[in-house]
């Protein structure tokens, strides 16, 4: 089935929705492959990471549950990727928020050994108990955003996967909308909003500062505001910011970002799944992943990396356990950091929560996306997934 995307907007209506085991990860010049999940286990249950080893044919196994204390909310905003891998030189962490407690906090571990590297809290006023802390990160600094406070904080990434707080700045949509996603490339970070508006913020001294370009997206005005961006990707040259709005519709929204600033949206959509809350390049640009966050499918559609323009692609079928198993689909990632990707592998909210896995083939134009045999698997420590991430990360 091709989704069939096409430019402008039909009115739609949203819907918002402490014990390490012992390590079993080898990082080094034939590192594997892993997935890490933020379990997000709300008050009562221990909250931390899971690892699964992802083998050559894509099949992931649980290996170990890191668990450092702390404590998640179940819940929250789509969008706002609530952990990130970073490969730098020797340096291989994931970084994962913790959003119950105020201010909640930010957790390093290292992927090398599975210990925690350090814990970092915002400053006193800054909280995402509500829906979450969503990060960003790139070679110097990470960034969170408490949605509470409607804050970015500012953190320095210190050795052995530590971080130091550095500061925060007050952020607000332009109908005073709730931060939501936030991605990071170079100088710019990118963030969406609740309320339909988007703004970048240039990150070369560290602190986010305004590009004094804030704005409503097209597929919002068009939509009267009932549909809004919420997460974002950028292209590997920075070309190119990619939009996945919270719509009863897939809407995808492209801005050209080459100037330094947000321009105005081009927007797409298609009937073909509910909603693209969450969003993904592969690592050869050729296609963009989005997951109907409040449906039961994943889609697929091409991407020109020079133009920015999207083609039609495919769409798989109804992934196993929708409604008996899982209510939501979230974040996604990828079994390999090259050509598309090979697997995605995409959370399932439910309780136990689980992950699919869903191989993609894509040749000559046409591409197809089917739920392998043994998918899903299950993440027993988590009664609420939305993020994943995979180690080697994507390179952008």
């Amino acid at each position: 089935m091709r989704i069939l995307f096409t430019s402008g907007l039909s009115r739609a209506t949203a819907v918002v929705a402490g014990v390490c085991l012992a390590s079993v990860l080898a990082v080094g010049s034939d590192a594997g492959h892993y997935v890490f999940t933020n379990d997000d286990a709300p008050p009562n249950l221990l909250n931390g990471v899971s690892v699964y080893s992802i083998a050559p044919d894509g099949q992931l196994t649980f290996q170990q549950a890191i668990r450092p204390g702390g404590f998640g909310i179940g819940g929250g905003f789509f969008g706002a990727n609530r952990i990130r891998v970073l490969s730098s030189g020797d340096t291989h962490c994931v970084y994962f928020s913790e959003a119950s407690g105020i201010p909640g906090q930010i957790v390093g571990i290292l992927i090398d050994s599975g210990s925690v590297g350090g814990t970092a809290m915002g400053s006193s006023t800054d909280s995402g108990t509500s829906n979450g802390i969503g990060l960003a990160l790139n070679s110097q600094y990470l960034y969170a955003s408490f949605t509470d406070s409607n804050t970015i904080g500012t953190f320095l990434l210190e050795p052995g996967c530590s971080l130091t707080f550095v500061n925060d700045v007050s952020v607000v949509g332009l109908q005073g909308g709730t931060i939501d996603a936030m991605a990071v490339h170079g100088n710019m970070l990118i963030a969406t909003y609740g309320d339909g508006s988007i703004e970048s913020f240039n990150i070369a001294g560290g602190t986010p500062v305004s590009n004094g370009d804030k704005q409503n997206s097209t597929a919002a005005i068009s939509a009267q505001g009932a549909t809004y961006p919420s997460a974002v990707d950028i292209t590997a040259d920075g070309h190119y910011a990619i939009f996945g709005d919270t719509s009863t519709l897939s809407v995808i929204e492209v801005s050209d970002v080459s100037s330094g600033q947000l321009t105005t949206t081009v927007a797409y959509q298609s009937t073909a799944s509910i909603s693209s809350s969450n969003v993904m390049l592969s690592p050869d640009e050729t296609l963009l992943y989005i997951v109907g966050t409040q449906g039961d499918q994943i889609g697929a559609v091409f991407f020109d990396k020079n133009t920015g323009k999207l083609s039609p692609g495919c769409i798989s079928g109804e992934l196993k356990g929708y409604v008996q198993d899982f209510s939501y689909l979230a974040g996604l990632t990828l079994a390999t950091n090259s050509g598309t990707g090979e697997e995605i592998y995409v959370a399932e909210f439910g309780s136990p929560s689980s992950l699919a896995m869903v191989r993609v083939t894509s040749m000559a134009g046409q591409c197809s996306l089917r739920e392998t045999a043994n998918s899903p698997v299950s993440d027993q420590y988590s009664p609420g997934l939305l993020s994943i991430g995979a180690f080697p990360p994507r390179s952008f």
